[in-house]
């Protein structure tokens, strides 16, 4: 069973106050510096004539970047507010719609991006995941990703089903499930995908509520390298969160690339 975490319900409200703390220029700036966009763009391929959705489009900051490199990109999300604070940078096909039953006819997108999404359906992911392939051609690309159940979580994984069991009968919400890799492999193969590759992302995730202000921000996705001895220090520090060992024990998320069936 995937592991269940309480807090807060990720619904709308949820997402309006949290996109509402960003704004559209630093979450495009933080996409253009990230390791993940590396791994998206190469999971998509190449762009010109190509269709993709983002199923849970947020800011719209890959909507964004998608389109400048060729693809005709739009995005669907449940919060109305982000999707507005994102048309008010740029004019992007963008819709607010339920990710459960998307307003948009089968077999109309080549691509299918989603991320840090489909674990919010407190009935699991099948749904979301079936209108992902509902939307797609046959041979589309589905990447998508999910919280990892990492050799961490997997360790202290009594402990957490402990502490979240507790927040519940505190009156605590559903907000998302962790997967380990096989738990995501066979859910996605029940949806009607074949998935080509897996691999873990923000191993640093974990590391941040220990270091210090500074030291946290230098572990960031989209942290800048600079130059110097400070610059070698955050390169060297990149190297060693993105090595095998780390990102298996560490990642926080787990970015799946899939094709439908």
């Amino acid at each position: 069973m995937p592991l269940a975490y309480y807090s807060v319900a990720a619904a709308e409200a949820f997402w309006s106050e949290h996109w509402g703390g960003h704004s559209v220029e630093e979450m495009l700036a933080v996409a253009q510096r990230s390791p993940l966009t590396g791994m998206i763009l190469d999971a998509l391929g190449s762009a010109p004539g190509r269709r993709v959705l983002e199923a849970g489009c947020g800011l719209g900051q890959y909507v964004l970047l998608l389109r400048q490199l060729g693809w005709q990109a739009s995005g669907v999300d449940w919060s109305g507010d982000a999707l507005r604070a994102c048309r008010a940078v740029r004019a992007v096909p963008l819709a607010r719609m339920d990710l459960r039953s998307l307003a948009l006819r089968a077999g109309g997108f080549d691509a299918c991006l989603s991320l840090g999404v489909v674990e919010h359906d407190v009935t699991g992911p099948e749904a979301l995941l079936a209108e992902a392939a509902r939307v797609l051609v046959p041979g589309g690309v589905l990447v998508v990703s999910v919280p990892y159940v990492n050799g961490l979580r997997a360790l202290t994984a009594p402990w957490l089903v402990l502490q979240n069991r507790a927040i519940a009968r505190r009156g605590g919400a559903f907000y998302q499930y962790a997967f380990t890799r096989s738990e995501f492999l066979r859910t996605l193969d029940r949806a009607g995908f074949d998935v080509e590759s897996t691999r873990p992302y923000d191993p640093a995730r974990a590391l941040r509520r220990f270091l210090p202000r500074n030291g946290a921000a230098m572990t960031r996705p989209g942290a800048a390298e600079g130059s110097g001895a400070r610059g070698r220090g955050r390169a060297g520090l990149k190297r060693l969160l993105y090595s095998s060992p780390a990102l298996a024990l560490l990642g926080h998320m787990l970015l799946a690339v899939a094709r439908k069936r």
